[in-house]
């Protein structure tokens, strides 16, 4: 996936975690509406599969980017330059994954709060 759109260093990290918030308010609103309320999913359904729609979409290739570098052995500088030079921004890697994920579960939980929960509701969704 290319991600020149976004920038470099901590500038790049809190655009990812933009998107990753915005992703997962967006995703919960959705499920919630087009499948949670019709099968009657609990809260806690739709936050589950919302949160993993979102790391699949938001965080997905940066997920990859650092789980495929913790597989593939790093032998060779030919490998190493090989895997750097499809990712965009290397050093800043680990820290934008962790940004983006907890970015995403505060999205997901923000659709929560506007779409799903309601007083005195124990959080199941209402009909």
């Amino acid at each position: 996936m290319n991600l020149s759109f976004l920038g470099m260093g901590m500038v790049g990290v809190w655009e990812a975690a933009l998107i990753a918030l915005v992703a997962g308010l967006v995703l919960y609103g959705l499920l919630h509406a087009l499948i949670g309320k019709r099968a009657e999913w609990t809260a806690a359904r739709e936050i589950g599969w919302a949160f993993l729609a979102t790391l699949v979409t938001a965080c997905g290739a940066d997920l990859w980017h650092l789980v495929y570098m913790g597989i593939v052995p790093m032998e060779s500088p030919v490998t190493i330059q090989r895997i750097l030079s499809g990712i965009h921004d290397p050093d800043y890697l680990g820290t934008r994954v962790v940004f983006e994920i907890v970015a995403a579960s505060f999205g997901v939980m923000l659709g929560w709060l506007l779409f799903g929960w309601r007083p005195g509701g124990r959080g199941k969704p209402s009909p």
